[in-house]
């Protein structure tokens, strides 16, 4: 399978299916429709048996600065938030191995999506953000659940609470990345992690991974629909007409 244009290319390497962000004009930040269809190519390669592995990365100098303002201006709040719950649930459900490989800016969902994939590399000077505080608007995409589960209780708060930037070496200190590497080094050490794993057996590579996000899935969804209410409540508190995405 491949698609060299549109809003996510898709190329399928050695078993890896690679789905590359490709809104590089705009840092990849995502529309409702880029929402959409990230769901719709994870649905497609967890059904694909000739794909053992996805390696998600973008193309141009960032990885993903989260929602896109023009394009959220231009549509409604409901309708961006039904993408972002599709996306995330596609990446909480997904059976097979996912790889990242990410640079440059990883903010709001640029973030929190990288908490549903299993192996994160990141660029060392890459700048991590969870900037909800500061937007005026609450944590998203289930990262209320999965940050402190990664960092803990005390470190998700912290992150979440001050906004802070950090970097890719820290993000990979914190446990956000399993590792860290020089930006132009990244994609490949990316490629060769997925290709890998598509040298072991895929039954087993499945089932290990069902084991460890076993009940994680309605977790998540719980999450995100909290999430959803809580920014709604924030909007209403500070002015705004009470839709979740207002303050982004």
């Amino acid at each position: 399978m491949s698609s060299t244009e549109g809003e996510l290319l898709i190329d399928d390497v050695n078993g890896v299916r690679v789905l590359s962000l490709n809104r590089p004009h705009r840092l990849n930040a995502f529309t409702a429709d880029a929402y959409f269809g990230l769901a719709q190519a994870l649905g497609e390669a967890a059904l694909d048996d000739a794909v053992s592995v996805v390696l998600i990365k973008g193309e141009g100098r960032a990885y993903c600065a989260g929602v896109d303002l023009f394009a959220l201006g231009e549509s409604t709040g409901d309708y961006f938030s039904r993408g972002i719950k599709a996306v995330v649930l596609a990446l909480a459900t997904f059976p097979k191995p996912i790889v990242a490989a990410v640079h440059g800016a990883i903010v709001g969902f640029g973030a929190t999506m990288l908490l549903h994939v299993d192996i994160v590399l990141t660029a060392d000077d890459a700048k991590w953000r969870f900037p909800f505080t500061e937007l005026g608007t609450a944590p998203e995409a289930g990262s209320s659940f999965m940050l402190q589960k990664i960092v803990g209780e005390r470190r998700a708060a912290e992150l979440l609470l001050t906004s802070r930037w950090i970097s890719g070496s820290e993000a990979a200190e914190l446990g956000l990345a399993t590792d860290a590497a020089p930006a132009d080094q990244v994609h490949q050490m990316g490629q060769l992690v997925a290709e890998k794993l598509t040298s072991l057996h895929g039954p087993a590579l499945v089932g290990a991974k069902a084991l460890l996000r076993r009940g994680w899935a309605q977790e998540i969804a719980d999450a995100i629909d909290r999430e959803t209410q809580a920014a709604g409540e924030i909007s209403r508190a500070i002015g705004g007409s009470g839709f979740a995405w207002e303050k982004k």
